[in-house]
C-alpha cells in the first residue's frame, strides 16, 4: 500500500516534485502516493497546478498524526538559515520524512541518504557519495563517488559535482554549475548557475562565473 506524502511547499521545487510522484506511480513505482500540500500562502479553497492545499506548515502535526510522510521544497539562496529553522520547528519526526527516488534516476547501490531526501528523473549519484537529511537532487543533476553532503541541500537541474568533495548544510548549487574535485563548500554558501567552481568557499559565499569569483554574502 502507498504511503501519503504530503509536500511543505508550493510551485516551483515543490510541484516539480510533485508530479515526479505522480509520473513515478504512472511508470509503476507505487511506494509514495502525493496527497497535497502544506502552503502558508494560499489557502484549502484553492489547488496547486489541480492538486489540493491540505493546510499550514503549522498543521503539519495533525498530519503526522494522520499517518502522513512529509518532503519540505521551502528553500532560499538568501536567508536558507531562516528557511531551515522554519522546518525544523514543525518538529516532524524524522521517520516521517519520506525519500522519494524516481524510477529513472541511477544511484549507485552504496549511495546512502538521510531521510526527507528527493532524488528527481535523470540524475546519476556514483558510489560512496552520502546525503544527510533533506537534499533535493533536481533533474539531470550528476553528483560523483566519495562526497560527504550535508543536510538541507540543493542541486538544481543539470548541475555537476566532482568527487570527494565535501559540501556542508543547506548549500545550493545552481542550474547547469560545475564543480571540481577535492574541494569544500562551505554551509549555506550558493554557486551560481552555470558557473564553474575550481576552489574551496566559506559559509555563507556567493559564487558566480567561470571559474567562478566571490560575489558576496548571503543575507
Amino acid at each position: 500500500m502507498s504511503k501519503k506524502v504530503v509536500i511543505l511547499g508550493g510551485i516551483g521545487n515543490g510541484s516539480v516534485i510533485a508530479n515526479a510522484i505522480v509520473d513515478a506511480n504512472i511508470r509503476g513505482s507505487n511506494e509514495w502516493m502525493f496527497a497535497g500540500y502544506l502552503n502558508d500562502r494560499i489557502g484549502t479553497d484553492q489547488t496547486i497546478e489541480g492538486y489540493p492545499v491540505l493546510g499550514k506548515l503549522s498543521d503539519a502535526g495533525s498530519f503526522v498524526k494522520e499517518d502522513y510522510y512529509f518532503i519540505n521544497t521551502i528553500f532560499r539562496i538568501d536567508g536558507q538559515q531562516e528557511r531551515v529553522e522554519l522546518f525544523e520547528n514543525l518538529g516532524i519526526p524524522e521517520n516521517r520524512l519520506a525519500t522519494f527516488v524516481h524510477p529513472l534516476s541511477y544511484i549507485a547501490p552504496n549511495v546512502k541518504f538521510g531521510f526527507g531526501s528527493v532524488v528527481m528523473p535523470n540524475v546519476s549519484i556514483s558510489s560512496g557519495t552520502v546525503f544527510g537529511n533533506g537534499c533535493l537532487i533536481m533533474v539531470g543533476a550528476t553528483i560523483g563517488h566519495d562526497n560527504q553532503i550535508g543536510r538541507y541541500c540543493h542541486f538544481a537541474a543539470q548541475s555537476c559535482i566532482g568527487a570527494y568533495t565535501k559540501i556542508s548544510d543547506g548549500a545550493h548549487i545552481g542550474l547547469n554549475a560545475t564543480t571540481r574535485e577535492n574541494i569544500t563548500i562551505g554551509k549555506n554558501a550558493t554557486l551560481g548557475m552555470g558557473s564553474v567552481l575550481t576552489k574551496s568557499i566559506g559559509d555563507n559565499e556567493i559564487w558566480v562565473g567561470n571559474p567562478a569569483k566571490f560575489l558576496r554574502m548571503a543575507t
